[in-house]
């Protein structure tokens, strides 16, 4: 059994076939899913998304692309927001320093409102973090300080350092169908280095279809292709890495109910 930590499921790339994504995600042995937020605008299409299926969860939250729009965002507006029982976590949020789509000091503010939420709630942060290691680790340490709170950072493809102080912060570290890309070699070495019990998988699709569906719109059922090569950089076998996964996911988003 899998667990899809990161779904992008709204949005015009799977209007006309969602249930046949749904339906080959099953039969790949994917169990559960947690589609995210991107922004708040979305949530409604969010809820119609989760609402009929018991085995997908949703989290609330605004990408760091977005923040520029939400220059008023509070933590108490989340807070509110996250109270509904299909809402597992708090994000995706957090720094992109190669885009900036919105400028450092507005993703920064956004970010903030996102820690003290879950900070609140004790909800998982799930942090997007790109080209922004050093800042990214000096803001989760200084708030982690003022009071703990689960990190997760998504997607990664930051570099050990931020990695390791993640986990010394008790975080996780989920991985997606980068690790299957032939240039991504520091990825790889970055995830032989995460403990078993903080490794999580994702499709993060749409995006970063994994090998040998590179350049596709990516869905959840190629999951089991992102299990198997990361199997692969720890020597374990795929089954043993599925396991593993998913009794971290349920462990992280603990207001989860795992699928029987």
């Amino acid at each position: 059994m899998f667990i899809d930590s990161h779904v992008n499921l709204h949005g015009d790339r799977y209007e006309e076939d969602l249930e046949g994504v749904l339906d080959r995600a099953r039969e790949a042995d994917v169990r559960g899913m947690l589609v995210i937020s991107d922004h708040l605008a979305a949530t409604p299409a969010l809820k119609t998304i989760v609402a009929p299926r018991p085995w997908l969860w949703r989290s609330i939250g605004v990408h760091p692309h977005h923040a520029k729009d939400y220059a008023d965002l509070t933590a108490e507006r989340l807070i509110s927001l996250a109270t509904e029982t299909d809402v597992i976590g708090i994000g995706e949020c957090g720094l992109d320093f190669h885009y900036e789509y919105s400028d450092r000091d507005r993703q920064q503010a956004v970010f903030h409102a996102h820690i003290v939420a879950a900070q609140e709630t004790g909800l998982p942060l799930i942090i997007h973090s790109r080209e922004a290691d050093d800042e990214m680790a000096a803001t989760l340490e200084a708030a982690y300080a003022e009071r703990p709170f689960p990190i997760l950072l998504h997607c990664y493809t930051g570099g050990e350092d931020l990695a390791r102080r993640a986990l010394a912060m008790g975080g996780y570290v989920a991985f997606s169908g980068i690790v299957t890309f032939k240039k991504a070699d520091e990825v790889r070495e970055v995830a032989k280095m995460i403990p078993m019990d903080r490794l999580l998988i994702e499709t993060d699709c749409p995006f970063l279809a994994p090998v040998p569906h590179r350049g596709r719109r990516n869905e959840p059922a190629y999951l089991p292709l992102v299990a198997a090569k990361l199997a692969e950089v720890k020597g374990i076998e795929p089954e043993i890495l599925g396991e593993a996964t998913t009794d971290n996911f349920f462990r992280l988003f603990s207001k989860a109910q795992r699928p029987s």
